[in-house]
């Protein structure tokens, strides 16, 4: 059989950089995205309002009261905005992850290639489908918020690009993470044992300020922390770090995550099924 990178379909999805947009391309490939995953809404979208609402229950019962004030906010009120990122992160991962390992792992992952699409285009509908997902499970929980806490939206804007860039970055995550894993275990291995942990250990629960050094300084090196802090600033508008600072680290952290993705996809690093 022909390798796939040698096949004159898939050799020039890698020099096709500056052509004219295949809009029908994108739109069909961005709808598969989006229809995937809200097939199975009551997986990729209830699933996670559920786990959303009860991390808000049991804390509320275990701690809201004893617990005190966080950086001057009731800790329900600091605990709901990260616990609506970390939810958007991790939907985001897994919806590229997911997408990128069943196509290879079924050997469907031609149909994506083998179309007139740039490296650019497939990125950017795998892309579309992550965003959507994620901007879906923000607003459910950020109404639930609202309901069940009188939570309002300090800075929309802050709120809204740092959902997005949370989204895009770890869209691109999974998408590098699906290319490199060869089967459904070892994507479960990076979503165990590195995915979940930093999403928990970024001050989703706690404010990173209260940590010992080194984790405090560690903390601040991690971007998904500024995702989290970010978010927080947003909502509630109390921040750990400089908003701006976060801002900036995590636009630069999802233009290195986006860049390396669309190499991959246009050398066709590990996308043969």
């Amino acid at each position: 059989m022909q390798p796939l990178q040698s096949r004159p379909g898939f050799r020039q999805m890698g020099v096709r950089r500056f052509g004219r947009v295949n809009w029908l391309g994108l739109y069909t490939l961005s709808r598969r995205e989006i229809m995937r995953f809200m097939n199975v809404w009551q997986q990729t979208i209830f699933a996670p309002l559920m786990t959303s609402a009860l991390f808000v229950v049991v804390f509320a019962l275990a701690l809201g009261r004893s617990r005190g004030e966080v950086m001057g906010l009731p800790y329900l009120a600091f605990l709901g905005p990260g616990i609506l990122m970390m939810t958007v992160i991790q939907n985001a991962f897994a919806n590229t992850s997911s997408s990128i390992i069943s196509a290879k792992m079924q050997g469907n992952i031609v149909d994506t290639l083998m179309p007139p699409l740039s490296a650019a285009e497939i990125l950017t509908g795998y892309l579309t489908g992550a965003v959507v997902r994620a901007l879906i499970v923000a607003v459910a929980i950020g109404a639930g918020m609202a309901l069940m806490l009188g939570q309002g939206i300090a800075h929309p804007l802050w709120a809204l690009a740092f959902v997005l860039l949370g989204a895009v970055l770890m869209g691109g995550l999974g998408l590098l993470s699906g290319i490199v894993a060869q089967k459904f275990d070892q994507m479960a291995a990076i979503t165990n044992f590195i995915v979940t942990p930093l999403s928990f250990l970024s001050g989703t629960f706690y404010s990173v300020e209260a940590l010992p050094e080194p984790f405090r300084t560690l903390a601040h090196w991690n971007p998904i922390f500024y995702l989290i802090d970010g978010a927080r600033y947003g909502i509630a508008g109390v921040s750990d770090a400089p908003p701006l600072r976060g801002l900036v680290v995590c636009a630069l952290t999802v233009a290195l995550v986006v860049w390396l993705a669309w190499r991959w996809i246009a050398s066709g690093y590990r996308m043969k099924p």
